[in-house]
């Protein structure tokens, strides 16, 4: 059966988890739409991840570099642990500390630039911190956190892998179990004289120390490229964000500055136009007020020559008064000069 793609799933995991579960039946809806009911049937049994565990598959998905480092400095601090190496130990647990603290740092990196993530006071971080601890102790959660597909957040109490192990005497030419030895008799250990050959068989434990020594040193060289190779590429991210929020500020720029520029053009032009107005207005005010002059001087001039009419009309009729009084006298001499004859 060939199931679901691993780019499918991981997909899937790195939903958050208030949309899993829609995202999973539309995965099952199109796997049964491709007539593949096995393909809907694994995927339908995939169960939504807490948002801690989200969290720790996120970072396993997006940085699966920094997760890599993570597990190999697990595996050799539980074979520290199992061949008793109490400096080692102590290097490795501050080395531990060191990479959790970072990991976490990422997870909230990586959170907030999820959109649908909670917000930054609301995140599990604790879970999450206490979940990458676990995986330094238990290298089945060590193997979920790797794979990305953690259900649920882990934890353990304590340092050291479950079981502990069973503690052993190591000998230079002894490597088996104490309790694989015969078991001695009291007071075997007091009356055994120390071997005249310690140097002899010391050789082939120093040549293994030596080797553990050698291999420890080595786990330790990686652990720190590991850490400063991580280091590079968290500052070759912070740059790359950088630059493109540059980017977007240096373009922003520019459009602001266009718009600045198209808008003192646009105002420059209104400001033309409304002194023409204003000169338009000034020139019309200026024949209004020459207009209102000539209309008065008219009013003036035709109330004066009402009045010549006036006058004109009045000594007219007085004077056609004074003709027709002369007539009549005229009249009533000549019919008086009449009748005398």
């Amino acid at each position: 059966m060939p199931g679901p793609s691993t780019e499918l799933v991981q997909q899937l995991y790195r939903t958050p988890p208030d949309r899993f579960v829609a995202a999973r039946d539309a995965a099952v809806a199109d796997a049964r739409r491709s007539g593949d009911p096995s393909t809907a049937r694994q995927l339908a049994q995939l169960r939504r991840p807490t948002v801690a565990a989200w969290l720790v598959n996120l970072l396993a998905i997006r940085r699966p570099e920094l997760v890599a480092d993570l597990v190999e400095l697990a595996d050799e601090l539980r074979t520290a642990q199992r061949e008793l190496r109490g400096p080692r130990l102590r290097e490795l647990s501050a080395q531990r500390r060191a990479v959790v603290g970072a990991l976490v740092a990422e997870v909230r990196k990586l959170a907030a630039a999820e959109p649908d993530a909670p917000p930054a006071g609301r995140l599990p971080l604790a879970e999450v911190e206490a979940t990458l601890n676990a995986a330094f102790s238990d290298a089945e959660v060590a193997e979920q956190v790797r794979a990305g597909r953690l259900l649920r957040a882990a934890s353990y109490a304590g340092f050291g892998e479950v079981p502990r192990p069973q503690l052993r005497l190591v000998t230079g030419d002894d490597e088996e179990p104490e309790e694989e030895r015969p078991a001695r008799r009291p007071g075997a250990q007091r009356a055994r004289p120390e071997p005249a050959t310690r140097a002899d068989r010391a050789t082939p434990g120093t040549d293994r120390a030596a080797s553990r020594k050698d291999r420890a040193a080595g786990r330790a060289e990686q652990a720190e490229r590991a850490a400063q190779r991580a280091a590079r590429a968290e500052r070759a991210r912070q740059r790359r964000a950088l630059e493109r929020e540059l980017a977007l500020a240096q373009a922003d720029q520019k459009r602001v500055e266009a718009e600045l520029t198209e808008a003192t053009g646009q105002e420059r032009d209104g400001v033309a136009v409304l002194d023409g107005i204003e000169a338009e207005l000034a020139e019309l005010e200026r024949r209004r007020a020459v207009a209102e002059q000539d209309l008065s001087r008219a009013k003036l001039a035709r109330r004066a020559a009402e009045r010549a009419v006036t006058v004109a009309r009045r000594r007219a009729g007085e004077v056609e008064g004074a003709i027709e009084a002369l007539a009549a006298e005229e009249g009533d001499a000549d019919g008086g000069a009449g009748a005398a004859d």
